[in-house]
């Protein structure tokens, strides 16, 4: 309890104004309707194992890595990513090949001297636009508290390596 409270007030002292302004959509819940997992604390797997030196930063970074909150954080970006992408790519290579096999339809009016073609193209800047907002706005909601909450425990983890 006493972590989370100093890993909230840390959060509130971030240099970077956006972590404050994207505290309204934290604390989403995983898949399973249960809070994501943190990684277990690689210093006390290190005292257990009465290793004197403690973990080395990459075997806490590999920990991290395999750990389930972060794996639900990588599912959480491909499963909004992936789809994404490649209904972005479909739409921008169907404008292309309509552009260059079709110029019939292409040239088609729509309203007085605006024809298919600018109003296809003037889609795909608002697609783009549109689809910055929605990766924005996923991210915000799905998955930056939980990538937060990694890089405190990865930092609290990394603390005294190297000293």
């Amino acid at each position: 309890m006493e972590k989370q409270e100093a890993r909230d007030a840390a959060a509130v002292r971030l240099d970077d104004p956006w972590y404050d302004a994207l505290a309204s959509g934290w604390g989403d819940l995983g898949g399973a309707g249960v809070p994501v997992p943190v990684a277990p604390p690689a210093k006390a797997a290190a005292a257990a194992g009465g290793s004197g030196s403690g973990p080395s930063a990459a075997d806490i970074y590999l920990e991290v890595q395999r750990s389930a909150a972060f794996q639900e954080v990588r599912s959480r970006y491909r499963r909004f990513v992936v789809p994404t992408v490649l209904a972005f790519l479909v739409w921008y290579l169907a404008y292309v090949v309509a552009a260059t096999t079709a110029p019939d339809l292409m040239a088609r009016p729509v309203a007085g001297a605006v024809n298919v073609a600018m109003v296809a193209g003037l889609g795909q800047f608002l697609t783009t636009f549109l689809l910055t907002w929605a990766y924005a706005r996923h991210a915000r909601l799905r998955r930056d508290r939980a990538a937060l909450d990694l890089r405190w425990d990865t930092q609290e983890m990394t603390r005294g390596v190297g000293r």
